[in-house]
């Protein structure tokens, strides 16, 4: 098919993204020609919008007009202004419904012993230290070649390794961070079971995991008390084969479709993530809150400056003020380090026809859909509800993912226009391309090409109906690219706060 020349990005929206470069007079979808040449990715008016009046892309509004603007003429930093906390906010366009037929569909998980649902069925080797990671690496590559092999209902041996745990305060957001991560991947749905390896004088002791009843006393133990590396080996080969005779027996089986936990993530982004891909993901996310899934929206310095849209779109006032206070955090986080998350747009975004910083943010943010907001939690805590949630996150996309991962999330959605590659095991991380070059040059690590937006073979809602279909696929066992390769054993990233002693 032939380029599409112009996108609109949602029903209520009254400008056109170029999709390529315009020359004067050629048509917009809506039929308006345009006035003057409009360069690729800057906003034309598809319709007359007057001086005061709101510009709207995304379905909300981006800024004020400064003078009227006509049909099919150019909007950018001439005739547009963004008047922090003074504009009007639009309410939300129409989220893409789920049919009746999708409400009663399932997947195929496994049905963990608490009740939640898993899409995959690993087992875990999580290192409480830095200094226990070795081991544990150790520990997996003799349990994926000695006992895998006798398991095939096993997905593999995981380790789940990092580089704290000591030199840093027992007390405090850092452990408190760290704790919460590491205990949420541990009791995480994606794990049929799991041991947890330690040195034995470290910060992070492992008793506090076994008091509170993140793992049992049997699988947990310190390399000092098992006599050293090659017998910590040794040990946790036995404990290991008793849990892969439980784990390795267990089956896929139907579950609801409402019990699918997806993390929203996007990385190394490019002009056409918040035009293609990320529209695209927050359709499959209105169809998987409709079905009473959840999509957890993340990277809180990502969507500064459209948080007070999200929180227009709150279910509660308490939601509302819960985002606003993590808003106010960071920008009293980044002050005490000399920096801002007030990242107007650079020249270089300018020119490439991002005129506002809500603007940018929105592209971001367009990930979660048009869902209501209900739920906003902290980093790595334990995500419930269902629908639209927002949990706070740093913008790094390790950590970020991380802290989705140790909330719940069993599947993982990741955009990008520059070629990430990310794995996150034990969770699968579906790659999505912006641009159809990027998908042509690195289709061994893409799932889905959502450059057939820009070339007008799809609509935005066809790209968000065949994510929510690979969503289920993947969650029912249909590997991912990133999965293929290997990746996931390296991107386990905790967020590290407070001091390193």
């Amino acid at each position: 098919m032939s380029l599409a020349k112009a996108i609109i990005l949602s029903p209520s929206d009254n400008v056109a993204v170029a999709n390529g470069k315009l020359e004067a007079g050629e048509a917009l979808p809506n039929g308006v020609p345009t006035l003057t040449v409009i360069d690729p990715g800057h906003k034309v008016a598809t319709r007359p919008i007057a001086a005061g009046e709101a510009v709207i892309k995304y379905a909300q509004a981006i800024g004020r007009a400064t003078q009227d603007i006509a049909a099919g003429e150019h909007v950018h930093s001439q005739n547009l202004v963004f008047e922090a906390g003074r504009m009007p906010v639009v309410p939300p366009g129409t989220a893409l419904e789920p049919t009746e037929a999708d409400k009663a569909r399932t997947f195929m998980g496994y049905r963990r012993a608490d009740g939640r649902a898993g899409t995959r069925n690993f087992i875990g080797i999580i290192a409480s230290v830095n200094c226990s990671t070795t081991v544990c690496k150790a520990i997996s590559d003799e349990a994926n070649r000695r006992l895998l092999p006798l398991y095939p209902g096993i997905d593999g041996f995981v380790p789940i390794v990092h580089g704290q745990g000591c030199g840093m305060s027992g007390t405090g957001d850092g452990m408190a961070v760290l704790h919460r991560t590491l205990a949420g991947y541990a009791r995480h749905p994606n794990f049929g079971g799991a041991l947890m390896i330690g040195l034995g004088c470290e910060v992070n002791q492992l008793t506090l995991y076994g008091q509170r009843g993140v793992v049992s006393s049997k699988r947990h133990f310190n390399i000092q008390d098992a006599g050293g590396s090659r017998k910590a080996v040794e040990k946790a080969m036995e404990i290991l084969a008793e849990i892969a005779q439980e784990v390795g027996q267990l089956k896929r089986e139907p579950i609801p479709l409402s019990e699918i936990v997806v993390g929203l993530q996007c990385g190394g982004s490019d002009g056409m993530s918040g035009i293609t891909a990320n529209p695209a993901l927050g359709a499959a996310v209105d169809l998987l809150a409709g079905v009473g899934g959840i999509g957890i929206l993340s990277e809180t310095t990502e969507i500064y400056g459209a948080e007070h849209l999200l929180a227009y779109r709150a279910t509660t006032p308490e939601v509302a003020k819960k985002l606003d206070g993590y808003i106010k955090w960071w920008e009293d986080h980044t002050a005490l380090h000399g920096a801002s998350i007030d990242n107007n747009p650079s020249p270089g975004n300018k020119r490439g026809g991002l005129t506002t910083i809500l603007e940018k943010s929105l592209g971001a943010v367009a990930k979660g859909g048009q869902t209501p907001l209900t739920g906003v939690f902290g980093y790595g805590e334990k995500v419930t509800g269902h629908g639209l949630v927002f949990m706070d996150t740093p913008g790094y996309d390790p950590v970020s993912a991380t802290g989705q991962v140790a909330g719940g999330a069993n599947v993982i959605v990741f955009t990008t226009g520059r070629g990430s590659c990310f794995g996150c095991r034990p969770t699968p991380s579906i790659k999505v391309a912006t641009n159809s070059t990027l998908y042509n040059a690195m289709e061994e690590d893409m799932d889905v090409n959502c450059g057939d937006i820009a070339s007008g073979e799809k609509t935005i809602e066809q790209m968000g109906r065949e994510m929510f279909e690979l969503i289920i696929e993947t969650a029912s066992g249909r590997k991912t690219k990133s999965e293929e390769f290997g990746y996931g054993d390296n991107e386990f990233v905790p967020w590290h706060l407070g001091a390193t002693l």
